[in-house]
Formats: structure tokens, C-alpha cells, sequence
């Protein structure tokens, strides 16, 4: 596996450990209520971890929480709901 792959894999996990906690199953709550303006709220979503990297690459030291690792997974992962919106496969979307 190259490393690409493997990184991926980790999104892939974190992805699915998150969804366990926010689409918990005994909670109405589904995907789509995250994201109430559809593709705009992915986009922002997307801007405010793009703005994180931003912060944290111009920041000498160790963040107190998530790194630039973390932020850029979750930028992956988020890039990925866009393209299950664009396509109507989050969670609760209408068709």
C-alpha cells in the first residue's frame, strides 16, 4: 500500500469513528441537519479547516489540540461530504 492509501484509510476511520458519535443512532439527528444551507455549509466547513491549516502553518510550536494532520484529514473527509451532497447521498438528503 502506498502511503497515499494509507492515509486515506486513516480518513476513512476517523469518518467512521465521528459518524458513530454524530449520527448515534438513537438520535433523530441525521447528516444532512449539519449542513442546513446544503453545499454552502460544506463550503464554509471547508474555509474554517482551510483557515486552520492556514493559522497553524504560519504558527511556530505544537497546537494545544488538533495539528495540521488532524485539520487536513478532516478537510479530506469534508471534501468528501461535498461530493456525497453534490451527488444526494448524504444521510436525510431529499432527492
Amino acid at each position: 500500500m502506498i502511503e497515499a492509501e494509507k492515509v486515506l484509510v486513516e480518513c476513512l476511520e476517523i469518518l467512521k469513528k465521528k459518524s458513530e458519535d454524530y449520527q448515534n443512532k438513537e438520535s433523530r439527528i441525521k447528516q444532512v441537519d449539519y449542513y442546513p444551507r446544503g453545499a454552502l455549509s460544506l463550503m464554509e466547513m471547508i474555509h474554517t479547516k482551510t483557515t486552520r491549516l492556514w493559522s497553524l502553518i504560519e504558527t511556530d510550536g505544537e497546537p494545544n489540540f488538533e495539528g495540521i494532520e488532524d485539520n487536513a484529514k478532516d478537510l479530506i473527509n469534508y471534501a468528501t461530504f461535498l461530493i456525497l451532497f453534490h451527488r444526494g447521498k448524504i444521510d436525510g438528503q431529499d432527492k
